[in-house]
Protein backbone atom coordinates (compact mmCIF):
# COMPACT_ATOMS: atom_id res chain seq x y z
CA UNK A 1 0.00 0.00 0.00
CA UNK A 2 1.21 3.62 -0.54
CA UNK A 3 0.01 6.74 1.54
CA UNK A 4 1.06 10.26 1.46
CA UNK A 5 0.80 13.57 3.41
CA UNK A 6 1.40 17.21 3.11
CA UNK A 7 3.45 18.79 6.21
CA UNK A 8 4.74 22.44 5.76
CA UNK A 9 4.54 22.13 1.81
CA UNK A 10 6.45 18.52 2.33
CA UNK A 11 4.95 15.77 0.43
CA UNK A 12 5.63 12.33 2.13
CA UNK A 13 5.51 8.87 0.23
CA UNK A 14 5.29 6.00 2.28
CA UNK A 15 4.89 2.38 0.89
CA UNK A 16 5.39 1.09 -2.18
CA UNK A 17 5.46 2.91 -5.50
CA UNK A 18 4.37 0.18 -8.21
CA UNK A 19 2.46 -0.23 -10.99
CA UNK A 20 -0.57 -1.37 -8.81
CA UNK A 21 -0.39 1.61 -6.43
CA UNK A 22 1.15 5.06 -8.86
CA UNK A 23 -2.36 5.32 -10.79
CA UNK A 24 -4.76 6.29 -7.97
CA UNK A 25 -1.84 8.07 -6.02
CA UNK A 26 -1.39 9.84 -9.54
CA UNK A 27 -4.75 10.82 -9.74
CA UNK A 28 -4.69 12.12 -5.84
CA UNK A 29 -1.48 14.45 -6.48
CA UNK A 30 -2.98 16.21 -9.67
CA UNK A 31 -5.45 17.91 -7.20
CA UNK A 32 -2.53 19.66 -5.16
CA UNK A 33 -1.70 23.37 -6.06
CA UNK A 34 2.25 23.39 -7.47
CA UNK A 35 2.61 26.15 -4.91
CA UNK A 36 1.67 23.65 -2.13
CA UNK A 37 5.22 21.54 -2.20
CA UNK A 38 8.58 22.29 -2.04
CA UNK A 39 9.91 18.98 -1.03
CA UNK A 40 9.47 15.66 -1.87
CA UNK A 41 10.52 12.94 1.38
CA UNK A 42 11.20 9.71 -0.35
CA UNK A 43 12.37 8.02 3.33
CA UNK A 44 8.66 6.10 3.88
CA UNK A 45 9.44 4.44 0.38
CA UNK A 46 9.78 0.61 0.99
CA UNK A 47 9.56 -0.16 -2.91
CA UNK A 48 10.03 1.33 -6.68
CA UNK A 49 9.50 0.21 -9.86
CA UNK A 50 9.57 1.94 -13.19
CA UNK A 51 6.05 3.46 -12.87
CA UNK A 52 7.03 5.04 -9.33
CA UNK A 53 10.27 6.33 -10.72
CA UNK A 54 8.12 7.58 -13.85
CA UNK A 55 5.34 8.97 -10.97
CA UNK A 56 8.52 11.10 -9.20
CA UNK A 57 9.41 12.58 -12.27
CA UNK A 58 6.26 13.94 -13.17
CA UNK A 59 6.19 15.57 -9.64
CA UNK A 60 9.06 17.15 -10.05
CA UNK A 61 8.14 18.36 -13.56
CA UNK A 62 4.94 19.61 -12.69
CA UNK A 63 5.73 21.00 -9.12
CA UNK A 64 8.71 23.13 -10.31
CA UNK A 65 11.38 24.10 -7.51
CA UNK A 66 10.64 20.99 -5.59
CA UNK A 67 13.56 19.49 -3.89
CA UNK A 68 13.88 15.42 -3.54
CA UNK A 69 15.26 14.30 0.04
CA UNK A 70 16.33 11.29 2.10
CA UNK A 71 16.24 9.00 -0.43
CA UNK A 72 16.92 5.59 0.67
CA UNK A 73 20.19 4.01 -1.25
CA UNK A 74 17.72 1.37 -2.86
CA UNK A 75 15.39 3.52 -4.10
CA UNK A 76 18.59 5.84 -4.77
CA UNK A 77 19.61 3.54 -7.23
CA UNK A 78 16.71 2.35 -8.93
CA UNK A 79 16.12 5.97 -9.38
CA UNK A 80 19.74 6.05 -11.46
CA UNK A 81 18.72 3.17 -13.37
CA UNK A 82 15.02 4.47 -14.63
CA UNK A 83 15.10 7.97 -14.33
CA UNK A 84 15.04 10.01 -17.88
CA UNK A 85 16.84 13.30 -17.46
CA UNK A 86 16.73 15.14 -20.18
CA UNK A 87 19.51 16.82 -22.27
CA UNK A 88 18.44 20.90 -21.89
CA UNK A 89 20.72 21.59 -24.90
CA UNK A 90 18.16 19.12 -27.26
CA UNK A 91 15.54 21.96 -26.71
CA UNK A 92 18.03 24.72 -27.53
CA UNK A 93 17.00 25.14 -30.97
CA UNK A 94 18.27 28.30 -32.37
CA UNK A 95 15.67 29.64 -34.47
CA UNK A 96 16.41 29.91 -38.54
CA UNK A 97 15.33 33.46 -39.59
CA UNK A 98 14.19 34.44 -42.77
CA UNK A 99 17.45 35.22 -44.59
CA UNK A 100 18.96 32.12 -43.38
CA UNK A 101 15.76 29.86 -45.00
CA UNK A 102 15.94 32.12 -48.01
CA UNK A 103 19.95 31.59 -48.32
CA UNK A 104 19.24 28.04 -47.56
CA UNK A 105 16.27 27.75 -50.42
CA UNK A 106 18.70 29.23 -53.22
CA UNK A 107 21.61 27.31 -51.76
CA UNK A 108 19.45 24.08 -52.87
CA UNK A 109 18.32 25.91 -56.18
CA UNK A 110 22.25 26.11 -56.68
CA UNK A 111 22.96 22.75 -56.23
CA UNK A 112 19.55 21.06 -57.80
CA UNK A 113 20.52 22.75 -61.18
CA UNK A 114 23.82 21.79 -61.32
CA UNK A 115 22.87 18.52 -61.12
CA UNK A 116 20.01 19.12 -63.40
CA UNK A 117 22.35 20.40 -65.99
CA UNK A 118 24.89 17.39 -65.60
CA UNK A 119 22.14 14.88 -66.00
CA UNK A 120 21.43 16.82 -69.37
CA UNK A 121 24.87 16.66 -70.46
CA UNK A 122 24.70 13.25 -69.44
CA UNK A 123 21.88 12.52 -71.53
CA UNK A 124 22.77 14.65 -74.89
CA UNK A 125 26.02 12.74 -74.57
CA UNK A 126 24.39 9.24 -74.39
CA UNK A 127 21.90 10.24 -77.19
CA UNK A 128 24.48 11.34 -79.37
CA UNK A 129 26.34 8.40 -79.04
CA UNK A 130 23.68 5.61 -78.73
CA UNK A 131 22.73 6.97 -82.59
CA UNK A 132 25.88 5.85 -84.06
CA UNK A 133 26.77 3.17 -81.71
CA UNK A 134 23.37 0.62 -80.72
CA UNK A 135 25.85 -1.88 -78.91
CA UNK A 136 24.49 -2.57 -76.01
CA UNK A 137 21.18 -0.55 -76.65
CA UNK A 138 17.65 -2.62 -75.72
CA UNK A 139 15.80 -4.12 -78.66
CA UNK A 140 12.94 -2.86 -79.88
CA UNK A 141 13.07 0.19 -77.15
CA UNK A 142 12.80 3.00 -79.49
CA UNK A 143 9.86 1.52 -81.05
CA UNK A 144 8.66 0.91 -77.61
CA UNK A 145 8.82 4.25 -76.52
CA UNK A 146 7.58 5.85 -79.75
CA UNK A 147 4.36 3.98 -79.02
CA UNK A 148 4.29 5.28 -75.50
CA UNK A 149 4.92 8.86 -75.56
CA UNK A 150 4.10 9.44 -79.42
CA UNK A 151 1.47 7.48 -81.01
CA UNK A 152 -1.02 7.10 -77.74
CA UNK A 153 -0.95 11.04 -77.42
CA UNK A 154 -1.95 11.47 -80.81
CA UNK A 155 -6.20 11.23 -79.73
CA UNK A 156 -6.01 13.91 -76.79
CA UNK A 157 -3.45 16.20 -79.30
CA UNK A 158 -6.23 15.74 -81.56
CA UNK A 159 -9.24 16.53 -79.72
CA UNK A 160 -7.88 19.42 -78.02
CA UNK A 161 -6.20 20.98 -81.02
CA UNK A 162 -9.66 20.19 -83.07
CA UNK A 163 -11.48 22.00 -79.86
CA UNK A 164 -8.59 25.11 -79.79
CA UNK A 165 -9.15 25.58 -83.49
CA UNK A 166 -13.07 25.34 -83.58
CA UNK A 167 -13.36 27.65 -80.92
CA UNK A 168 -10.73 30.33 -81.83
CA UNK A 169 -12.05 30.23 -85.28
CA UNK A 170 -15.34 30.81 -84.47
CA UNK A 171 -15.04 33.36 -81.88
CA UNK A 172 -12.21 35.05 -84.16
CA UNK A 173 -14.49 34.48 -86.99
CA UNK A 174 -17.39 36.27 -85.36
CA UNK A 175 -15.50 39.98 -84.98
CA UNK A 176 -13.49 39.55 -88.31
CA UNK A 177 -17.23 39.29 -90.19
CA UNK A 178 -18.35 42.74 -88.66
CA UNK A 179 -16.40 44.16 -90.59
CA UNK A 180 -15.81 42.55 -93.61
CA UNK A 181 -12.99 40.51 -93.14
CA UNK A 182 -14.02 37.09 -92.67
CA UNK A 183 -11.58 35.90 -95.17
CA UNK A 184 -8.39 36.81 -92.88
CA UNK A 185 -9.82 33.88 -90.48
CA UNK A 186 -7.57 31.93 -92.89
CA UNK A 187 -4.39 34.16 -91.78
CA UNK A 188 -4.73 34.53 -88.36
CA UNK A 189 -5.70 31.08 -87.44
CA UNK A 190 -2.73 29.65 -89.37
CA UNK A 191 -0.02 31.87 -87.86
CA UNK A 192 -1.49 31.73 -84.54
CA UNK A 193 -0.94 28.06 -84.56
CA UNK A 194 1.93 27.65 -86.20
CA UNK A 195 3.63 30.20 -83.65
CA UNK A 196 2.23 29.69 -80.40
CA UNK A 197 -0.55 27.64 -79.93
CA UNK A 198 0.19 24.17 -81.17
CA UNK A 199 3.69 24.44 -79.87
CA UNK A 200 2.68 25.42 -76.83
CA UNK A 201 -0.18 22.93 -76.53
CA UNK A 202 1.11 20.32 -77.36
CA UNK A 203 4.02 20.71 -75.39
CA UNK A 204 1.93 21.16 -71.98
CA UNK A 205 0.09 17.65 -73.05
CA UNK A 206 3.17 15.92 -73.02
CA UNK A 207 4.68 17.62 -70.16
CA UNK A 208 1.54 16.71 -68.07
CA UNK A 209 0.80 13.21 -69.67
CA UNK A 210 4.48 11.42 -70.77
CA UNK A 211 6.46 13.83 -68.46
CA UNK A 212 4.54 12.56 -65.57
CA UNK A 213 5.06 9.23 -66.86
CA UNK A 214 8.85 9.38 -66.93
CA UNK A 215 9.00 10.54 -63.65
CA UNK A 216 6.81 7.91 -62.19
CA UNK A 217 8.82 5.42 -63.77
CA UNK A 218 12.06 6.66 -62.57
CA UNK A 219 10.87 7.41 -59.27
CA UNK A 220 9.71 3.83 -58.41
CA UNK A 221 12.86 2.60 -59.89
CA UNK A 222 14.77 4.52 -57.55
CA UNK A 223 12.33 3.74 -54.80
CA UNK A 224 12.93 -0.18 -55.15
CA UNK A 225 16.52 0.17 -56.10
CA UNK A 226 15.95 -0.97 -59.58
CA UNK A 227 18.16 1.52 -60.57
CA UNK A 228 21.62 1.02 -57.94
CA UNK A 229 20.72 -3.18 -59.26
CA UNK A 230 21.58 -1.72 -63.07
CA UNK A 231 24.48 0.64 -61.77
CA UNK A 232 25.87 -3.08 -59.80
CA UNK A 233 25.20 -5.00 -62.96
CA UNK A 234 27.25 -2.24 -65.15
CA UNK A 235 24.80 -0.88 -67.12
CA UNK A 236 24.27 2.99 -67.41
CA UNK A 237 20.87 3.49 -66.28
CA UNK A 238 20.67 6.99 -68.59
CA UNK A 239 21.65 4.80 -70.79
CA UNK A 240 19.34 2.21 -70.87
CA UNK A 241 16.25 3.59 -69.64
CA UNK A 242 16.43 7.50 -70.27
CA UNK A 243 18.11 7.77 -74.16
CA UNK A 244 15.18 5.94 -75.53
CA UNK A 245 12.83 7.52 -74.29
CA UNK A 246 14.79 10.98 -75.40
CA UNK A 247 15.40 9.20 -78.89
CA UNK A 248 11.51 8.31 -79.43
CA UNK A 249 10.83 12.47 -77.99
CA UNK A 250 12.92 13.71 -80.11
CA UNK A 251 10.94 11.66 -83.18
CA UNK A 252 7.26 11.96 -82.28
CA UNK A 253 7.09 15.62 -80.91
CA UNK A 254 7.21 17.34 -84.22
CA UNK A 255 4.88 14.76 -85.89
CA UNK A 256 2.58 15.38 -82.89
CA UNK A 257 3.07 19.08 -83.60
CA UNK A 258 2.12 18.62 -87.51
CA UNK A 259 -1.13 16.80 -86.30
CA UNK A 260 -2.13 19.71 -83.70
CA UNK A 261 -1.68 22.59 -86.42
CA UNK A 262 -3.39 20.23 -89.87
CA UNK A 263 -6.53 19.36 -87.15
CA UNK A 264 -6.61 22.53 -85.78
CA UNK A 265 -6.70 24.52 -88.90
CA UNK A 266 -9.00 22.07 -90.53
CA UNK A 267 -11.36 22.83 -87.68
CA UNK A 268 -11.24 26.41 -88.63
CA UNK A 269 -12.10 25.62 -92.05
CA UNK A 270 -15.05 24.08 -91.11
CA UNK A 271 -16.20 27.33 -89.09
CA UNK A 272 -15.06 29.43 -92.32
CA UNK A 273 -17.31 27.41 -94.57
CA UNK A 274 -20.39 26.71 -92.59
CA UNK A 275 -20.49 30.37 -90.61
CA UNK A 276 -18.55 32.65 -92.93
CA UNK A 277 -19.25 31.30 -95.97
CA UNK A 278 -15.62 30.59 -97.33
CA UNK A 279 -14.40 28.66 -100.25
CA UNK A 280 -12.31 26.12 -99.42
CA UNK A 281 -9.57 26.69 -101.63
CA UNK A 282 -9.47 30.49 -100.77
CA UNK A 283 -9.16 29.36 -97.48
CA UNK A 284 -6.30 26.82 -98.01
CA UNK A 285 -4.19 29.69 -100.73
CA UNK A 286 -3.96 32.45 -98.02
CA UNK A 287 -2.76 30.03 -95.03
CA UNK A 288 -0.19 28.63 -96.87
CA UNK A 289 0.81 32.19 -98.38
CA UNK A 290 0.71 33.52 -95.25
CA UNK A 291 3.50 31.21 -93.44
CA UNK A 292 7.22 31.99 -94.33
CA UNK A 293 9.41 28.73 -93.93
CA UNK A 294 10.95 30.67 -91.16
CA UNK A 295 8.21 30.40 -89.09
CA UNK A 296 7.68 26.81 -89.95
CA UNK A 297 11.19 25.92 -89.00
CA UNK A 298 11.23 27.96 -85.53
CA UNK A 299 8.26 25.87 -84.24
CA UNK A 300 9.44 22.88 -84.85
CA UNK A 301 13.06 23.81 -83.05
CA UNK A 302 11.36 25.07 -80.57
CA UNK A 303 8.51 21.98 -80.35
CA UNK A 304 11.90 19.50 -80.12
CA UNK A 305 13.38 21.74 -77.35
CA UNK A 306 10.39 21.42 -75.49
CA UNK A 307 10.55 17.67 -75.89
CA UNK A 308 14.03 17.30 -74.69
CA UNK A 309 13.13 20.07 -71.65
CA UNK A 310 10.47 17.61 -70.70
CA UNK A 311 12.31 14.36 -70.09
CA UNK A 312 14.98 15.54 -68.85
CA UNK A 313 13.16 17.70 -66.13
CA UNK A 314 10.77 14.16 -65.45
CA UNK A 315 14.28 12.26 -65.52
CA UNK A 316 15.88 14.71 -62.81
CA UNK A 317 12.63 14.52 -60.42
CA UNK A 318 12.48 10.79 -61.18
CA UNK A 319 15.90 10.21 -60.17
CA UNK A 320 15.91 12.11 -57.08
CA UNK A 321 12.93 10.90 -55.08
CA UNK A 322 13.27 10.12 -51.60
CA UNK A 323 10.57 8.28 -49.86
CA UNK A 324 8.57 5.72 -50.74
CA UNK A 325 5.12 6.21 -52.40
CA UNK A 326 4.82 9.38 -50.97
CA UNK A 327 7.91 10.51 -52.67
CA UNK A 328 6.95 9.16 -56.07
CA UNK A 329 3.95 11.12 -55.82
CA UNK A 330 5.65 14.30 -55.21
CA UNK A 331 8.27 13.81 -58.00
CA UNK A 332 5.26 13.17 -60.27
CA UNK A 333 3.65 16.77 -59.55
CA UNK A 334 6.98 18.50 -59.12
CA UNK A 335 8.00 17.49 -62.84
CA UNK A 336 4.92 18.77 -64.43
CA UNK A 337 4.38 21.41 -62.64
CA UNK A 338 8.27 22.07 -63.09
CA UNK A 339 7.98 21.10 -67.15
CA UNK A 340 5.13 23.16 -67.90
CA UNK A 341 6.62 26.14 -66.00
CA UNK A 342 10.09 25.82 -68.18
CA UNK A 343 8.05 25.15 -71.41
CA UNK A 344 6.76 28.76 -70.94
CA UNK A 345 9.46 30.56 -70.16
CA UNK A 346 11.34 28.83 -73.07
CA UNK A 347 8.18 29.83 -75.14
CA UNK A 348 8.63 33.38 -74.14
CA UNK A 349 12.37 33.67 -74.73
CA UNK A 350 11.64 32.61 -78.46
CA UNK A 351 8.66 34.67 -79.18
CA UNK A 352 11.40 37.55 -77.97
CA UNK A 353 14.28 36.46 -79.72
CA UNK A 354 11.89 35.59 -82.79
CA UNK A 355 10.37 39.12 -82.70
CA UNK A 356 14.25 40.68 -82.51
Amino acid sequence: MTAFEIVDKTLHLRGELTRLTVASLFDKLSKVKSNELTTLDLSGVELIDSSGVALINSITHNYEGISVEKIPQKISDTLDVFSYQPDASAYDVKKINYFEQLGDKIYTMKEDFTDLMFLASDIVFWSFHDIFYRKGQRKGSFVQQSILLGLDAVGIIALLSLILGFIMALQSGNQLRQFGASVFLADMLSVTMVNELAPILTAIIIAGRSGSSIASELASMKVMEEIDALKIMAINPIRFVIVPKFHAITVCMPILLMISIIVSVGAGLLVGISFLGLSPITFFNRAIEILDIRDVLVSFVKTTIFAWVIVIIGSFMGLKVKGGAEGVGKATTDSVVTSIFAVIVLDALFSFIYMV
